[in-house]
C-alpha cells in the first residue's frame, strides 16, 4: 500500500508539473495574441490616419504634401485685418485672369453672393498681389482643381490677414465646371486669404467640420484653353494630386 501510495502521490506531481507548464505554454500564446491584435490595431490606426489625411488632402482643396527634402520657412501668423465685405459693391464683377502670358480666362466674381471673399480677392487683385504667383496644385482623380493664389507657392502661403467664414457653398457639394472658390484649411471657415482655386471639372467636394468652401464667382470663357494646355499635361511624377507638370504662372488679373 505505500509503494502503491507513493506512485500515486509521484503520478500527480507528475501531472501537476505539467499542468503548470501547459499553463504557462497556453499564458504565452494568449499574450502574443494579445500582442498580435494590438500590433494589428495599431498599424490599422496609423492607416486609418494616412488614410484620414490622404483622404482630405485630396477632397479639401488646400496645401500639397510638402517635400521631405525641402527647407521650408515658417509661414508668418496674419496680422491685418480683412477687407470691408462692403468693398464687394453688392455687385458682379467681370474681367480677365491670364496664365503663363497667353491663357486667357474670362471671369465674373459675385460679390452679393459671398461678400467677404469676394472683397478681399477683389482688393487683393487691385493691389496687384496675384501677378506672377504660381498655381501650385492640379488635381486629377475624385475631384479636378487647378489651386493658385500662394505667395509661397507652397500651398500654406497667403496675405498678412485671414477671414471666414463660408458663404456660398452649394448644398450638395457638387462644384460645377468652371467654379471659382476658396481654399482653406480643413475644419478651419475663418482660414481663407489668398489661394483660390478653379473648377475644371464637376467635382464632389464633401463639406467638413467647418462646412463647404466659398463660391466667388465662375470662369465664364476660356476653361477649354485650360484643360488643353495645362490640365493635359498632368501632375508632376504621375500623381493624381501634386504640383501641375506644366509650371503655371498668373500673369495678371483684371476685374471691372
Amino acid at each position: 500500500m505505500a509503494q502503491a501510495s507513493s506512485k500515486d502521490r509521484e503520478s500527480r506531481e507528475r501531472l501537476r508539473r505539467y499542468q503548470a507548464r501547459q499553463t504557462v505554454h497556453d499564458t504565452a500564446i494568449r499574450r502574443r495574441k494579445r500582442d498580435n491584435v494590438g500590433g494589428v490595431l495599431a498599424l490599422v490606426a496609423v492607416i486609418a490616419l494616412s488614410s484620414a489625411a490622404l483622404v482630405g488632402y485630396e477632397l479639401g482643396p488646400g496645401a500639397p504634401e510638402p517635400d521631405p527634402e525641402a527647407t521650408v520657412e515658417p509661414t508668418p501668423e496674419p496680422t491685418g485685418e480683412a477687407p470691408d465685405p462692403s468693398l464687394a459693391e453688392d455687385r458682379t464683377w467681370t474681367g480677365q485672369l491670364t496664365l503663363n502670358d497667353e491663357i486667357e480666362l474670362g471671369i465674373e466674381l459675385d460679390g452679393a453672393a459671398a461678400p467677404q471673399a469676394v472683397a478681399a480677392v477683389t482688393s487683393l487683385i487691385t493691389d496687384g498681389f496675384y501677378d506672377g504667383l504660381t498655381c501650385h496644385r492640379l488635381t486629377t482623380s475624385n475631384i479636378f482643381v487647378l489651386q493658385c493664389g500662394d505667395p509661397d507657392g507652397t500651398g500654406g502661403g497667403g496675405p498678412d490677414f485671414r477671414f471666414g467664414p463660408v458663404e456660398n457653398a452649394p448644398a450638395d457639394s457638387l462644384y460645377t465646371a468652371g467654379t471659382l472658390a476658396m481654399a482653406r484649411v480643413g475644419g478651419d471657415a475663418f482660414s481663407m486669404g489668398s489661394q483660390f482655386f478653379i473648377v475644371y471639372g464637376d467635382s464632389a467636394i464633401p463639406s467638413d467640420a467647418a462646412g463647404g468652401y466659398t463660391v466667388i464667382g465662375e470662369v465664364t470663357s476660356g476653361l477649354d484653353l485650360l484643360t488643353s494646355e495645362i490640365v493635359a499635361g498632368g501632375v508632376e511624377g504621375g500623381a493624381p494630386d501634386g504640383r501641375p507638370r506644366i509650371e503655371t504662372t498668373i500673369t495678371s488679373i483684371t476685374i471691372e
